[in-house]
């Protein structure tokens, strides 16, 4: 230990016994208890730390007679206000605010509170008294001048919103309070002397303010800020919800963003003001990914890095480099990008908000647990410097002794120290905010496509698309300069064009170096139409440039993607969602993200957060296959799942619309059976959905709605509101297209059935077909029980002893039937669905044998999925196992052939390369062996 802290210890051991003989002077009790070393050794530490808690606690005898009692381990309470006390407001709140101020310190100097119970306290003590003095003037104001009324008689009270930390729960020791006022609806007041309901809430807003903020001989309770309050000072101290809608609409700037995401109701109407910031939240969140948002947040701090240059704050913690403001900014800008997707990123509170982002991947468990560590250092520190005081200051203190009680106070040896420390934080929030606003990473010198670019219309030359590595360079020439032109290029805003700018050069660059350069260009270019008038989306492209390649890499060699981002550009979303390359998503997953459209309450908006959800999941299944990181039948029967999820939803949504208008049915069941591709679990990309409804109600029975239906027409009406739903043209497209024409008697059937007819069918009525189709049939949503009845006739209907030789006929006439029909076949390419030995081949004789051999050998039942039904006729003895080894290759081939067509928008013809034609020779060689001949009647 050097001279100098010694002389420091000297000096802070003074100033302690100092302390010690003023609050002896000051009682009788807390001369006797300071006699007791123990008790004084505590005061002493209090002391050393604050002297806004010495002199609260010379002020407030039994406060340190409390303190010393039990560590002030409850919260004192809020002082009574009275029209008979109504004088004493201004005091007893100013010494409540003091005393309850000084329990915080010292509970924070003693180790008793973390640094995050000191906010959370700090943060209730606030809005304690903003409360207490609310309710005491909302009496007086009553007395005075009745109470507001809207129109319809309602009474209206103030809505009082806390802003900053105060709405985040994360108020600093001497913070002021953001706050802003408002009240739901206009009106007047009904007492002796009515005000209009803006002037009533004017004033008692004003009051409010002075009663608080004001000084006196006891100080003040809390400072208050209003100038967050739309149009500032300039604008009216309380609006209206509808004024406060129109200002947003009109006025909203993208600061008011960051402010109002940690907007809460403190006082007041808390229950109107939650509801009111829920109708904001469009406002604060935006729908998609948002990157605009880092605009915002790079003139916010260019302000404020001029404000600290200029003001010389450079070791002011809060906005200095590496401060408090820039892990909240940090924070804030990650949750305004992403939040109007991620429900869980809507958080006000910081502490909560960084792991939040660490669960959603938008920055490492290290990241975020360096930045929550810097943040609550960052945060003591500024609760220490402010309890000495009780100053609203930030900056570091200049004098010796000041910075020496600090460091010592947060037990480090001496201001070296602990300046260290704050050095090593500083330098790790200053590097992730740095890296959050980096510089867009463009070449220093413009290449030559960029050059090409700017060049456009009028100039540029289209041997530069050439020598960059397009084949159809005039082609390509052309539609750039067409772009170019476009009126929504020229429309632009200065912003938006700057952006745009930066974007084509490095999207042309992209392209050149693809698989497919003039493909992606043509691509490139739909896109940009589709987008030009989304600033979110330009600014996405332009803030993040890796995605530039991963989007023009998908476009290139994806037509069906390529059209998709098109069509719907939220889906560039998901080429930045670093779960795009991780595992897929297993069937709980799916159930999960699809159930999330049921949190609203408007069909109509429910059905297009749904179908968000199922365009990002397939966009998500669509790229693993594409790149190979899982197989074409992974792929097929995940969208399947996906399919039986959206499903189960849309039931939901249906019966809930239904059972509105019409009541439900006692004891009614339903329920939706998926044949073909979707019973199969082979569902391919933009593949309709093979739907059959049942039903079962006990005869006779009505709905109990006002506008009771019989049953059958009541589940004839959910099943019509079904399709229609799936059917529904949303912002985000259709979900899905619906074939009903394999249920009972065909297009000519009822639309839902009942159980009793739906067996008699089956039993009596049915075609070989039919049977054929019910092999692959499975329950997907609906009631269990009935569930289960289908499997029951399922059963019963497939087991059903059969003649092979009349099977067999039955089955390789319906196949050539077909094969005549629907074969796309010719000489050059092959249908990979209907040509001969191809996927409906290998089905018909599945589903042969299956029909053959289910009443002997009842295991054949269980599986609907190709792969499965292969494997179960192999157990059983149906196939050899070189037949069903063969077959499942052969299957394998047939799905990634044609996923891979539907990924680049080609019809499934194909010409037939050597894989194929072995795996056509498999399929005729086994089909024969088992005596089914598909070319003869």
């Amino acid at each position: 230990m050097n001279d100098a802290t010694l002389s420091l210890d000297t000096a802070r051991d003074a100033l302690i016994e100092r302390g010690l003989a003023r609050l002896r002077s000051a009682s009788a009790d807390a001369d006797i208890l300071l006699a007791d070393a123990r008790y004084a050794d505590r005061v002493s530490r209090v002391i050393a730390a604050s002297d806004f808690a010495l002199e609260t606690l010379r002020r407030q005898p039994d406060l340190l007679v409390a303190l010393l009692h039990d560590d002030g381990a409850a919260p004192w309470p809020a002082p009574p206000l009275t029209s008979d006390n109504a004088t004493q407001w201004p005091e007893r709140l100013r010494r409540y605010r003091a005393a309850e101020s000084t329990r915080l310190v010292w509970r924070d100097v003693h180790g008793l509170d973390t640094v995050d119970d000191t906010l959370a306290g700090t943060t209730r003590l606030a809005e304690v008294c903003l409360q207490t003095a609310l309710e005491a003037l909302e009496a007086e104001f009553a007395q005075r001048h009745g109470v507001v009324r809207a129109a319809d008689g309602s009474v209206q009270r103030l809505v009082v919103f806390g802003l900053g930390k105060l709405g985040g729960g994360e108020l600093n020791f001497s913070s002021d309070i953001d706050l802003v006022y408002a009240y739901p609806q206009g009106g007047e007041s009904d007492g002796a002397r009515p005000l209009a309901a803006e002037d009533y809430f004017m004033r008692l807003g004003q009051r409010l303010a002075k009663l608080l903020d004001e000084p006196t001989v006891d100080g003040f309770c809390h400072r208050v800020d209003l100038r967050l309050r739309p149009f500032g000072n300039a604008g009216r101290v309380a609006l209206s919800f509808a004024g406060m809608d129109q200002y947003f609409q009109r006025e909203g700037r993208d600061w008011e963003r960051y402010a109002w995401l940690k907007a809460r109701a403190v006082a007041g109407d808390i229950e109107a003001g939650e509801g009111w910031l829920e109708s904001l939240r469009p406002f604060v969140y935006r729908r998609y990914l948002d990157y605009t948002a880092l605009d915002g947040l790079r003139e916010m701090k260019a302000a404020i890095a001029a404000e600290v240059a200029r003001r010389e704050l450079a070791d002011d913690i809060k906005r200095g480099p590496g401060g408090i403001r820039e892990i909240e900014f940090l924070v804030q800008a990650l949750q305004l990008i992403r939040g109007g997707r991620e429900a869980a990123l809507r958080e006000r509170r910081l502490r909560v908000a960084l792991p939040a982002l660490v669960a959603a991947r938008q920055m490492s468990a290290e990241e975020g647990d360096a930045l929550a560590a810097a943040y609550r250092f960052l945060r003591r520190l500024e609760n220490r410097l402010q309890m000495l005081r009780d100053a609203q200051t930030h900056a570091l203190p200049e004098d010796a002794l000041d910075r020496h009680r600090i460091a010592v106070g947060l037990d480090y040896p001496d201001w070296d120290a602990l300046r260290a420390a704050l050095e090593v934080q500083r330098a790790r929030v200053s590097a992730e905010f740095a890296e959050l606003l980096a510089p867009r990473q463009r070449d220093a010198v413009p290449g030559a496509l960029a050059l090409y670019w700017r060049a456009l219309p009028e100039g540029g030359d289209m041997d530069t698309l050439a020598a960059s590595g397009f084949q159809e360079a005039a082609s390509a020439d052309g539609a750039l300069r067409e772009f170019a032109q476009f009126s929504g290029v020229r429309a632009l805003s200065d912003a938006s064009r700057a952006r745009l700018d930066r974007v084509v050069p490095a999207l042309l660059e992209a392209c050149a170096q693809s698989s497919q350069p003039d493909a992606a260009l043509r691509r490139v270019l739909s896109l940009l139409q589709a987008i030009l008038r989304r600033a979110s989306y330009l600014a996405l492209l332009d803030e993040q440039p890796s995605a530039l390649g991963r989007l023009v890499d998908v476009l290139a060699r994806s037509a069906l993607l390529s059209e998709r981002l098109a069509h719907y550009p939220l889906l560039l979303d998901e080429l930045l969602d670093t779960r795009v390359s991780g595992p897929m998503p297993d069937r709980p997953e799916l159930r999960g993200e699809c159930e999330a459209a049921l949190v609203e309450d408007d069909p109509e908006t429910c059905l297009r957060v749904l179908n968000e959800r199922r365009l990002a999941l397939s966009f998500r299944v669509a790229l693993a296959a594409l790149d190979g990181r899982q197989s074409a039948r992974d792929s097929v029967r995940q969208l399947a799942w996906l399919a039986d999820e959206v499903v189960r939803i849309v039931v939901q949504v249906a019966t809930r619309d239904v059972a509105a208008s019409h009541g439900v049915v006692a004891e009614g069941r339903f329920a939706v059976i998926g044949y073909g591709s979707m019973g199969g679990e082979e569902l391919g990309f933009g593949s309709d959905l093979d739907l059959v409804f049942l039903f079962d109600a006990p005869a006779g029975a009505e709905s109990d709605g006002t506008r009771p239906l019989e049953a059958g027409r009541w589940y004839a009406r959910l099943a019509q509101k079904i399709v229609a739903l799936l059917g529904a043209v949303t912002a985000a497209g259709r979900l899905y297209d619906v074939d009903v024409r394999l249920r009972p008697d065909g297009a000519k059937g009822l639309l839902v059935s009942s159980l009793a007819s739906f067996s008699e069918y089956q039993r009596e009525r049915a075609w070989t077909w039919e049977h054929q189709a019910l092999v692959r049939a499975r329950g997907v949503a609906g009631d269990d029980s009935l569930l289960q009845a289908f499997e029951d006739i399922r059963t019963a209907t497939l087991a059903r002893p059969r003649e092979a030789g009349a099977l067999r006929d039955e089955v390789n006439r319906m196949r050539t039937r077909m094969r005549t029909e629907l074969d796309r076949s010719d000489i050059a390419r092959f249908d990979l669905k209907q040509g001969a030995g191809g996927l409906v081949d290998l089905e018909f004789l599945i589903q042969y044998l299956v029909l053959r051999d289910a009443a002997a050998q009842p295991a054949l039942l269980s599986p609907r999925a190709t792969p499965g039904l292969i494997a179960a006729l192999a157990t059983e003895g149906a196939l050899s196992a070189e037949q069903a080894s063969a077959l499942e290759a052969v299957h394998a081939t047939f799905v990634a052939e044609g996923l891979a067509c539907t990924l680049d928008r080609r019809p499934r013809l194909v010409v037939e390369n050597a894989a194929l034609a072995t795996a056509r020779a498999v399929v005729m060689r086994t089909t024969a062996a088992h005596g089914l001949a598909f070319d003869a009647m």
